[in-house]
Order: structure tokens, then sequence, then C-alpha cells
């Protein structure tokens, strides 16, 4: 049962983060106005955004791919894992270093935060709950 949600969150992980990198690389300024935040951050940069969307897209992937193959999931989840985790952890820094105020933590939970925080018990549960039990 518990390998079933972890799939479940991992696809619709991987479609949330596909849909946005596609969205940054084919629509960058759309999606930089779109997102709270990100204009209070600095001044649009098509490249820069591009540049993250194709990423975005590659953490997608992944998740959807360990979803429907999962003898390699906790492979290919370890990686967009740790950048999603230090993308999180750099939100953080930037409010403590003071770039920020603290109200960007509730507003980057949802989009920044929380995508970390379960891709990072994807990884957990898939280490601790092998796909094959």
């Amino acid at each position: 049962m518990l390998n079933k949600w972890c799939n479940r969150i991992a696809a619709l992980l991987g479609l949330a983060a596909l849909a946005n990198g596609v969205l940054m690389t084919i629509a960058p300024e759309t999606w930089y106005w779109m997102v709270p935040g990100v204009p209070d951050r600095g001044p649009f940069n098509q490249h820069f955004l591009r540049d993250i969307g194709m990423n975005y897209s590659l953490i997608g992937a992944a998740f959807i791919w360990g979803a429907i193959d999962t003898r390699h999931s906790l492979t290919l989840w370890l990686m967009p894992a740790a950048w999603l985790t230090g993308h999180a952890i750099f939100h953080v820094w930037e409010v403590l270093a003071g770039i920020c105020g603290p109200e960007f933590l509730i507003i980057d939970f949802g989009g920044v935060t929380l995508p970390a925080l379960l891709a990072l018990w994807l990884i957990y549960t898939r280490y601790k709950v092998p796909a094959n039990e």
C-alpha cells in the first residue's frame, strides 16, 4: 500500500515539475510574472529561467520514470531530490541572510519547500520499503 502511495506522489510531483519546467522553458516571461514572489527576487532573465526550466523538466521526467519503473526509482529520484532540497535550503538561506523577509517562506512553501519535503519522503520511503515489497 505504501508503495502505491509513493508511486502516486512521485508521479504527481513529476507532472508538476515537468509542467513547471515546460512553462519556464517555452514562456519564461509569463512564468516570471505568474509565480508569486518571483518578481520580488530580481529582474526578469530569460536565459536563466529557461536553464532552470530545463532542469525542472528533467526532474519531472525522473520522478515520472521512477514511478513507472520502480526497480530504478531510488536511483532516478536521488539527484532530483538533492536538487529540490538544495533549492529549498537556498530559499531559507535568503531569509536568514536578510535578502528577503520571512513571509517568503510562506509564499515559497508550495512551490519550493513542499516539493523538497515530498522528494525526501520518497527517497526515505523507497529506501526503507523497496518497490518489490
